[in-house]
């Protein structure tokens, strides 16, 4: 693949794309942000998980 045709596939692309609507823009944010915190509450379980652990076989020495 030589540049040329790189550079052509790129202005192509660019000619295709179109902004989104305030609404699809808005979903995508709400979509990214619940991603966001689902990851993020997984994370805090998974830690409360290890600590509850952690902690009760920690005095068992």
């Amino acid at each position: 693949m030589g540049v040329q045709s790189f550079l052509s596939q790129c202005s192509r692309t660019l000619k295709l794309a179109v902004k989104p609507g305030r609404t699809e823009l808005w979903q995508s944010i709400k979509i990214s942000f619940l991603g966001i915190g689902a990851v993020g509450l997984i994370g805090f379980v998974i830690k409360l998980l290890s600590f509850a652990i952690g902690g009760a076989t920690a005095g068992q020495t």
